[in-house]
């Protein structure tokens, strides 16, 4: 890896404030103890896309990330993928959603899921 990469491969994945409390609404109505799951899978009109579920079992070497009384969790092999991102969440014109800032990202869809490297 160049010295960029290497840099952006190092800086941990971000959840903004945004993120953390429409996450906090969103586990208020699942049972005590479950978390957000964020992973990166193939597929996708741009070639990965991101993959939001709910969970309720945090593996030993799932990256945690705790904001505002939300808990994140991502795979080791997506956490690869994302290093350096951030988790936001924004509500527009055309909708609500989960986005992720992903600075690895070469190239993102129009409905902001879906990335190439």
């Amino acid at each position: 890896m160049d010295a960029i990469t290497d840099s952006v491969a190092n800086t941990p994945v971000t959840v903004s404030a945004r993120a953390a409390r429409r996450i906090g609404e969103i586990l208020k109505s699942e049972p005590t103890g479950t978390m957000l799951r964020v992973s990166v899978e193939g597929g996708g009109c741009s070639g990965f896309q991101y993959k939001f579920d709910t969970d309720r079992e945090q593996a030993d070497d799932d990256l945690v990330i705790s904001r505002d009384g939300a808990t994140v969790l991502i795979d080791q092999v997506s956490v690869n993928y994302m290093a350096g991102s951030e988790i936001d969440f924004v509500d527009d014109l055309i909708g609500a959603s989960f986005k992720i800032k992903n600075p690895n990202a070469t190239a993102a869809c129009g409905c902001g899921t879906s990335f190439a490297l």
